[in-house]
């Protein structure tokens, strides 16, 4: 499959219908997405990255339809995941003189993925390559979301080839922003904004205050994966500045996992006495065995504050809990407060167990939680709907 962007310049990438699991089994893929690589014409012929390399030889024969490969003058290998550069092995054998572009840190990754030493040609932000009326700008974006990662802008067709950055993961056959869901379309590039590119924040805005900085039109997006944004472009620019500065909307999740109900029934009562003290605020539960992480991590994403519950097990906590913790521990997320809550049977560890990770991942502590023994009576209960409404009021 390929499709026109402008006269001289066509998608060739591969869209993945079945895909789930992303990054191995890290990121949820409900949409299924799309590994977005670019045929650039000129005078001068340049293909701007690969696929994945389950796809590799599809792809090589698609493109050798496309065009004959030894008429591709040069190889753009914005960053060496294996989503974008797993056909380059493939590719290269058929054409194994032709320089591949890259970072200094590409260079690194892309020899110690592949152990070739193909036809590199180092650059660095500001660096020119001529396809003969038009030019790719090359733009380094280390940590967007790799050491390694780059973006190019085609002059001419006022195109931003933008790799990692402003990318959802969305299969569709209609590859414009303007031709898919717009509900869709922003709760996916918010889910990969809060999974992948959280921790880079401050980069984001630097690096987009950078390119805005330079005054250049831009009429197209083209990311790495999902759509491509032609209908107001830098819309999704203007978000990813909105979700850098430390964001958060008039939310609070209460998240928790539970061994025979007692920690859910806690979380619900928590649940109305936020709902009590605050009409105005949104409150969303998620037992965390039963939800898709990433979801859920997007819901902390989007929160001004979370509260976590678990009951205590083996003196700590229970698994799924522990995996949550470590991702947003992780994705290092500002400005949001916290607090913990939980059942137990016997020594009641859990709380502060929650408590103490909460902290380490940068959150402001309200208070040092709210834990009952066995299964929560009447009192407990009472106790439980006070606490949601002391949290609400401190939040």
């Amino acid at each position: 499959m390929k499709f026109e962007i402008t006269p001289g310049v066509n998608w060739v990438g591969k869209i993945d219908w079945e895909l789930r699991k992303f990054h191995g089994e890290e990121y949820s893929t409900h949409r299924g997405s799309s590994y977005n690589a670019y045929l650039v014409r000129d005078e001068k012929t340049a293909l701007i990255d690969t696929v994945w390399s389950p796809f590799a030889k599809e792809f090589v024969d698609n493109l050798a339809r496309e065009i004959d490969l030894n008429k591709i003058d040069y190889v753009i290998a914005n960053h060496a995941e294996m989503d974008h550069s797993g056909a380059l092995p493939l590719l290269m054998h058929r054409i194994p003189d032709k320089p591949v572009y890259c970072t200094a840190n590409g260079l690194k990754s892309l020899k110690g993925h592949y152990h070739k030493d193909w036809n590199f040609q180092v650059v660095k932000t500001g660096d020119k390559l001529s396809l003969g009326k038009k030019e790719l700008i090359f733009v380094e974006a280390m940590m967007l979301h790799w050491p390694d990662s780059m973006m190019e802008y085609l002059t001419g067709d006022a195109i931003l080839f933008s790799n990692d950055a402003f990318g959802q993961h969305i299969a569709s056959e209609h590859m414009f922003n303007d031709l898919v869901d717009p509900s869709e379309l922003f709760e996916e590039a918010t889910k990969y904004y809060a999974n992948i590119l959280t921790p880079f924040s401050p980069l984001v805005t630097k690096k987009i205050n950078e390119v805005v900085g330079l005054n250049l039109p831009v009429k197209f997006i083209c990311p790495s994966h999902g759509v491509i944004w032609r209908d107001n472009p830098l819309q999704i620019a203007q978000k990813y500045l909105q979700w850098a500065a430390d964001y958060q909307e008039n939310q609070i999740s209460i998240i928790y996992d539970t061994m025979w109900d007692g920690t859910r029934r806690l979380a619900e009562q928590i649940a109305h006495g936020i709902k009590q003290a605050d009409d105005k605020v949104t409150v969303k539960l998620f037992n965390i065995s039963r939800r898709d992480i990433n979801d859920v991590v997007t819901e902390v994403f989007k929160s001004k504050a979370i509260l976590l519950g678990s009951p205590t097990i083996n003196k700590g906590i229970l698994n799924a809990m522990s995996a949550l913790i470590e991702m947003i521990t992780g994705l290092k997320f500002k400005n949001k407060k916290a607090a913990a809550f939980g059942c137990y049977g016997w020594s009641g560890e859990s709380v502060k167990i929650l408590n103490d990770h909460l902290s380490k991942a940068g959150f402001e502590m309200i208070g040092d939680g709210f834990k009952a023994m066995w299964q929560p009576g009447d009192e407990a209960l009472a106790q439980a709907l006070a606490f949601g409404k002391d949290f609400a009021g401190k939040v």
